[in-house]
């Protein structure tokens, strides 16, 4: 059920403050989780490539 009651300006803020850190912590996690994302497709690129395009012969030796 819907609270219909007006909320003193104090009560306001504090939720507004709230949600605003709930939705910076969403983000956060938002922005780890695709870089987590993009972390595994590069490392399953890297495995499923082919080691020559990678290193190709000699690049250790100048």
């Amino acid at each position: 059920m819907v609270e219909t009651r007006i909320k003193p300006f104090r009560e306001q803020a504090a939720a507004q403050q709230q949600r605003q850190e709930q939705r910076r912590v969403y983000r956060r996690n938002q922005i780890i989780g695709l870089l987590i994302l993009a972390a595994v497709v590069c490392a399953w690129w890297l495995i499923h490539t082919n080691p020559g395009w990678i290193f190709p012969r000699g690049w250790w030796r100048p």
